[in-house]
């Protein structure tokens, strides 16, 4: 039994400490800079910080709205009825979630606009109609048909049984897809800084402009403790909605759609055709001005100011992968541990581990910044970019891999040890071979959280260790048509390389694919 234990805290250690030096440690850095540091009524800086968080507040909620409303003609078609191309349209939505986000805002860029409140408002729209789609939809289809017919059978209009009946049904799942949208938006950066710049600086913006541009990192880390409380706020606002308005009742076992007929016919095919047309626009428009010069053969050119662009797509290609292994290693690791025992520790340490993909990643490579000159100075190793990437991939290599863990019986387990196998023998022979596949699912999602990743890559990645993100984001700061041509290039580079890991992932049916 000792042996056991000691086992358990050697497993456990990587994890602790990779996720103590790199990210509880940082955030703890920042909450006592901004805390000690600054004093906002004496400078006269209360009004701007309450504007900006104002702001951010104000376009997460308008744009969840919008997504909201965007969404419900297809949720609609897809829960409600069975038709030829329903799943292709489900699969076709999806596309633009996992996107980079520098790709979406490039996307926009692409069709003209920036510097609007309405291009943000649009780009976060477009990335979040599949939640809404996604997450409604699997509850909708399942609803029990009898308790719709009951109300009709009562004298109740298709309305009132929509209202009275099928919405608070769904309120739960609608208060899911919204508080993820609005996370989502609330902490948005790629796409603000480029479709809205510091004119609409959202909190993560102005982040990012007061530590790089200004070296303000008082006020930066001041902000960062805004947007924690905000995030943390939204949580428990949204935990309290779904305890006051949980609703039993029992599913069905499989869906209930049903064949459109007569004008539902004419509905669904305008709900999907609307809805996947207008997402198409921005891609299409991205595609088609990368394509309109020689900007492909420019990437491979020299730029006194860029270097070669191309060689951003190495940098990605290497980081990626050694974020992919640190990611792997840890998280299967961690997913050991939890499995591996039972209590409140374990579930401390599970959330724990989910931290960082519920923080801004803006707000990580600022805690970078803030921390980690001791006991080592790591802030100018090249090593910083694959470790911020694994920070984020870790929660994905960690739910790939639980369930499976999971689901290995324990007297599997017992009747080795009994046999004497050891427990490291036991992991080798038992855990790994059932584990691996999980694992390798694990680690492919850490690739592609890699491959986009700017955030935290926009503070820690030097002028010789340029990521596409960020080769693309100085590509769009620079003026003339060719930089930004060369940058529709690049963002199509990076899409495609997205989308053929993200198609290997859904071929391996591991379920919907979460924002990358």
């Amino acid at each position: 039994m000792g042996r056991i234990r000691w086992g358990w805290v050697a497993v456990a250690a990587l994890p602790a400490v990779f996720i103590g030096y790199f990210f509880i440690y940082p955030v703890a850095r920042i909450l006592g800079l901004g805390l000690a540091e600054l004093n906002i009524g004496a400078s006269g800086l209360d009004a701007r910080l309450l504007r900006i968080a104002g702001f951010t507040l104000w376009q997460a909620t308008l744009s969840t709205i919008l997504t909201l409303l965007a969404a419900a003609p297809l949720t609609w078609a897809v829960s409600t009825y069975e038709f030829r191309g329903r799943r292709l349209a489900t699969a076709l939505i999806t596309v633009p979630f996992v996107l980079p986000t520098v790709v979406v805002g490039t996307a926009f860029v692409s069709l003209g606009f920036g510097d609007s409140i309405w291009a943000i408002l649009a780009a976060h729209v477009f990335f979040n109609t599949a939640v809404v789609v996604r997450t409604v939809s699997t509850l909708w289809s399942r609803i029990d048909p009898h308790l719709e017919e009951a109300a009709r059978v009562l004298g109740a209009t298709s309305w009132e049984v929509f209202r009275r009946v099928t919405l608070p049904l769904l309120k739960p799942a609608v208060a899911a897809a919204a508080s993820i949208v609005f996370l989502f938006t609330f902490t948005s950066f790629g796409v603000v800084l480029i479709l809205g710049g510091f004119e609409y600086a959202t909190l993560e913006v102005e982040i990012y402009r007061q530590a790089v541009t200004l070296f303000d990192l008082p006020l930066a880390a001041a902000l960062a403790i805004v947007q924690l409380v905000g995030v943390t706020g939204a949580l428990y606002a949204y935990s309290r909605y779904q305890e006051r308005k949980a609703v039993t009742w029992t599913l069905e076992r499989t869906s209930n759609r049903r064949a459109p007929s007569g004008a539902a016919r004419a509905l669904v095919a305008l709900s999907v055709l609307a809805t996947i047309g207008a997402l198409s626009i921005p891609l299409l428009a991205l595609v088609t001005r990368s394509f309109s010069g020689e900007f492909y053969r420019r990437l491979f050119e020299s730029d006194p100011v860029v270097g070669r662009p191309i060689s951003a797509v190495g940098n990605s290609l290497l980081f990626a992968f050694i974020a992919m292994g640190i990611a792997t290693v840890v998280g299967v690791m961690a997913a050991a541990v939890i499995t591996g025992r039972r209590g409140s520790l374990s579930r401390w340490f599970d959330l724990t581990l989910m931290l960082p993909l519920g923080t801004s990643a803006v707000t990580i490579g600022f805690g970078f910044i803030v921390a980690l000159g001791w006991p080592v100075d790591l802030r100018a190793s090249l090593w910083l970019i694959p470790i911020a990437h694994a920070l984020v991939a870790v929660p994905f290599v960690v739910r790939s891999t639980l369930p499976t863990l999971r689901s290995i019986p324990a007297e599997t387990r017992e009747a080795a040890s009994v046999l004497g196998a050891s427990p490291s023998r036991v992991w080798r022979e038992i855990d790994l071979p059932i584990v691996s596949r999980a694992a390798l699912v694990g680690a492919a999602f850490a690739f592609v959280v890699s491959l986009g990743e700017f955030g935290a890559t926009s503070f820690v990645a030097r002028p010789n260790t340029q990521t596409i993100p960020t080769m693309i984001f100085r590509l769009l700061g620079r003026p003339g048509e060719t930089s930004f041509g060369m940058a529709m290039a690049m963002a199509v580079v990076l899409a495609v390389l997205t989308a053929g890991i993200v198609m290997w992932i859904d071929r391996a049916q591991v379920g919907d694919i979460g924002r990358f």
